[in-house]
């Protein structure tokens, strides 16, 4: 099992809630986490239908017989069992008791809002993010790898464990597959699913750009309320996720549309057709898959801590943008990502003029680029994308 940075998070929530919940794409590992940390848990696994009947028909039952805990995998698939848990987290309000585990974040989260808010530590676990894949250096491991084969293979654990030889392709049409079967005919009246997979590749040929509701229905021969529920649908799965322009008022913010991007680089490189991490190299979306990348490893960098996203880009009238805006000790840092391997002062244009609006707030922004050295300029740090996972962790 790779080792997760998200673990510890979760044994110092077990100290705080009688209920974890943990929520993430399937396959990302959540239930390897839960299993590992709490391996004393009975676990026990709700989308087996033997199971789910019977906590359904007879919850206080079900919960009787795993007074002392347990692991709940998938519990979105029993989504009323939740409301007879508050009652038996609140009988005996032993912290960590039960650990909560679900790959649809409406049905998970709108369960926890409704029966258990206060009470639910909630943690979102992403794929491998680039710290927990890189062991020591050494032939085929990651860290020797290449920008092109981590941006290619992606984070999700199975193509990644040691003893198993997967195909990414493969792995990744079987992924779809079963996502479109399972988790999208449980959420969605779709009629025709071929449509909706168009929707999919539509949504990855605009990963890393401003998100245009019409344009994108339009193509996809959908109405905009559908693309609208759809985005929506891939949101809850976290496939995708939108990020929004910074908010705080200086100069003047003419966009209103947030970013969309996948969560993790592989699937994005499926959908878009890359056949290898060659193909990649001389690809035109090259830059926006890293950009894709440098965004999702941001966000796994603070899932796994417990925290929010609050996570933006910056945009002035004149179309310069900064790719990632976020607040952190009463400042304001820029991140600027160029899949370059080669240093150009140019880059920092947009950055420089966000400084220039920002004022004092603003700290010494970041370049993340495709090179292999980081070093510190004059007004900025120049990070390389092998540093960014341990300079995240640093922070």
């Amino acid at each position: 099992m790779i080792p997760r940075a998200a673990a510890h998070t979760l044994k110092q929530m077990a100290r705080g809630f009688p209920v974890l919940a943990l929520t993430g794409p399937r396959q990302s590992g959540k239930t390897t986490l839960a299993r590992s940390v709490f391996p004393d848990l009975p676990y026990v696994n709700l989308e087996d239908l033997d199971t789910r009947e019977l906590a359904l028909a007879d919850p206080r039952r079900f919960l009787a017989r795993h007074a002392e805990g347990a692991v709940f995998d998938e519990v979105q698939r029993a989504a009323p069992l939740l409301n007879y848990l508050l009652g038996v987290a609140d009988a005996a309000p032993r912290m960590g008791r039960y650990v909560l585990t679900g790959s649809q974040q409406f049905g998970l989260m709108d369960g926890i809002g409704q029966s258990l808010a206060g009470r639910a530590g909630l943690l979102t676990l992403l794929p491998l993010s680039q710290t927990e894949i890189a062991p020591p250096a050494g032939p085929g491991t990651a860290s020797a790898r290449t920008l092109e084969q981590c941006l290619w293979l992606g984070g999700y654990p199975a193509l990644h464990a040691a003893h198993r030889q997967l195909e990414p392709a493969q792995w990744f049409a079987s992924y779809l597959a079963t996502y479109v079967e399972r988790d999208v005919r449980q959420l969605l009246n779709v009629g025709n699913l071929l449509v909706f997979q168009r929707f999919v590749a539509m949504c990855a040929a605009r990963s890393g750009q401003l998100l245009n509701l019409n344009g994108l229905a339009s193509d996809c021969g959908i109405s905009q309320p559908t693309a609208r529920q759809w985005l929506t649908v891939l949101q809850a799965s976290h496939l995708v996720t939108l990020l929004p322009p910074y908010h705080r008022n200086f100069g003047k913010r003419l966009v209103k549309a947030p970013k969309l991007y996948f969560l993790d680089s592989g699937l994005l490189c499926h959908l878009l057709r890359i056949a290898t991490p060659a193909d990649l190299q001389v690809h035109a979306a090259r830059g926006a898959v890293f950009e894709t990348w440098v965004v999702s490893e941001a966000l796994k960098h603070r899932f796994n801590r417990g925290l929010a996203a609050d996570l933006y880009f910056w945009r002035d009238n004149h179309g310069l943008e900064v790719d990632l805006v976020y607040e952190h000790a009463q400042r304001i840092h820029a991140v600027e990502c160029k899949s370059g391997t080669t240093y150009a002062s140019d880059w920092l244009a947009p950055v420089r003029r966000w400084r220039q609006a920002a004022g004092v707030s603003a700290a010494p922004p970041v370049l993340v680029y495709g090179g292999d050295a980081s070093h510190a300029r004059e007004d900025h740090f120049v990070q390389s994308w092998r540093d960014v996972g341990r300079a995240e962790s640093r922070r």
